[in-house]
């Protein structure tokens, strides 16, 4: 099987290095992929990854027989609809079902139509609706939202009304917006594999959205993340299968809008039970690159069974180690940031112990590699607690070093055990 990874993050550099190991691939490319994708297979650098007609001519170009896309602006340009159509199996939803991440009142709207517990939302597209909104909710903390697709995370959360109103008033400039009351509790990303008629769910992700330690600081797109995730027990995910999970997939069965891929859920634990904040029709970064450096299955395998219908009984099998991911980010992430930054060679390290996969790089043209701004590096320690997975994380860590470059140092601590 010759396989097209689309996308250059750290997410696309976890997926190539699972299908990189699959006995059942004889080509794999990357378009436009990164300096750590460039080792394990060939960078397609010419190819917009988000336009489906250069994909496309692509996959003909070199005789692809699997798309892999996880990037949320191909999927709502609707890469998988034209490959579908063009005869390529593809992973990931069409354009219809995109709308339950790219409209979050619209994703709402459907847990509300199928009696799926989650967290309130009220969309707001003014000025007016939105001061009205915060005073009516004046004392609580209230989290604030982009309603569509972005870039980087456009959220913000306070309980101070002037904060709330100025943070919203921008947003509303270019876009609508969702306010969202805030709840107390453990926050988890929830996978499901699904081959558009059953699904297979992967062990629960916590991951870290704020930029400083103790969850301070600007919302990021995401700086570190662990799996499993230590107090969550079975009777919790049995629960969040039967209320949240399984409710899903029936909505989008009654409303034709399956598909062969993943759906996302984000889940938050409150003292009222397990509540959907959203849904994402992608793997999420960095949980992809901690989830998948626990799965021992053939990738190979795992997407043969999703093109034949068979996820829901495949033989899933995962390694006893906790993993945990820790993101080197450029100066100014996530604001603005240096680009082409030179960076130092990466120490090996024992793949059974650390993985390191790129994110912001490129190959220069004398061969070195270089930072491109952002969220450059993923470094997962895996051990046999969270403990251990977090020295071998951070011991890591430091040893990749370049100008500017900066991480957060508590990632996992709030689950060790005393």
């Amino acid at each position: 099987m010759r396989v097209l990874v689309l996308g250059s993050g750290a997410k696309e550099h976890a997926v190539t290095w699972m299908f990189s190991k699959s006995h059942r691939i004889c080509g794999l490319y990357i378009a436009p992929g990164n300096a750590g994708t460039n080792e394990l297979g060939e960078n397609l650098k010419g190819i917009n990854p988000a336009d489906p007609e250069q994909v496309a001519e692509a996959c003909s170009q070199w005789n692809i027989d699997y798309v892999f896309c996880g990037i949320e602006d191909a999927l709502e340009n609707g890469m998988v609809d034209l490959l579908q159509k063009r005869g390529i199996p593809t992973f990931g939803a069409p354009k219809a079902t995109t709308r339950l991440e790219a409209d979050k009142a619209h994703g709402k709207a459907f847990m509300k139509r199928y009696g799926i517990p989650s967290t309130a939302g009220t969309l707001v597209t003014n000025a007016s609706e939105l001061e009205r909104a915060i005073q009516e909710n004046s004392g609580r903390r209230l989290i604030i939202k982009k309603n569509g697709l972005s870039r980087w995370k456009a959220m913000f959360d306070s309980d101070q009304p002037e904060k709330l109103l100025e943070y919203g008033s921008q947003l509303l400039e270019k876009d609508s917006i969702l306010l969202e009351q805030y709840h107390v509790g453990i926050s988890l990303s929830i996978f499901a594999l699904t081959d558009g008629n059953g699904f297979l769910v992967l062990p629960p992700c916590a991951d870290y959205k704020r930029a400083k330690e103790n969850d301070q600081g600007p919302a990021t797109n995401g700086m570190g993340a662990i799996c499993p995730v230590p107090p969550v027990s079975k009777q919790t995910m049995d629960l969040i299968r039967d209320t949240i999970i399984g409710p899903s997939f029936e909505g989008l069965k009654q409303e034709g809008l399956m598909y062969k891929g993943v759906l996302f859920f984000s889940v938050v634990l409150t003292a009222e039970g397990p509540k959907l904040i959203e849904y994402h029709v992608r793997f999420g970064d960095p949980e992809a690159q901690v989830l998948f450096s626990l799965i021992k299955s053939d990738f190979g395998n795992v997407v043969e069974a999703i093109e034949n219908e068979t996820i829901d009984s495949f033989p899933m099998q995962y390694n006893d180690n906790s993993a945990v991911g820790v993101v080197i980010a450029s100066e100014g992430y996530p604001g603005e940031t240096e680009k082409e930054i030179p960076l130092k060679r990466i120490p090996a390290f024992p793949e059974k112990e650390t993985l390191v996969f790129h994110g912001s790089t490129r190959v220069g043209e004398k061969g070195e590699t270089l930072s491109t701004s952002g969220r450059c590096f993923t470094v997962v320690g895996l051990g046999n607690n969270i403990v251990n997975a977090n020295t071998r994380a951070y011991e890591a860590v430091k040893r990749i070093r370049f100008d500017g470059a900066w991480y957060r140092n508590d990632i996992g601590n709030a689950f060790f055990e005393d």
